[in-house]
């Protein structure tokens, strides 16, 4: 397996001091895996081009929408399709993985 990378996300999010911080870890083909650390709301928006999954490994993540909000917890994965209009946060300290396109573009505030 030549070129094969290996990351230890839990030791990544640990070094999180922050109340939000939010960094690619790796990138796969024309998409990108961050690593989305979260103890706050984060502001209203919407992905025009791309879809957004978020799959959470420690605490809880609210994902807000216009008519309704979800509440994913370790070992739960959302799908937001694009242009969905959402907001993402967090009571407690929040660590998830996010997968999207690459050049992702992001609209709202």
């Amino acid at each position: 397996m030549d070129g094969a990378v290996k990351t230890n996300i839990m030791e990544l999010a640990a070094r999180v001091i922050e109340d939000w911080e939010n960094f690619v870890v790796a990138e796969v083909n024309d998409h990108v895996v961050r690593l989305s650390v979260l103890q706050r709301s984060f502001h209203w928006h919407a992905h025009t081009n791309s879809d957004e999954v978020f799959y959470v490994i420690e605490g809880l993540l609210y994902v807000d929408f216009e008519d309704r909000t979800e509440e994913v917890g370790p070992g739960q994965m959302l799908l937001v399709p694009k242009s969905v209009r959402h907001r993402t946060r967090a009571k407690e300290r929040t660590v998830s993985l996010c997968f999207e396109s690459r050049d992702s573009d992001v609209s709202g505030g």
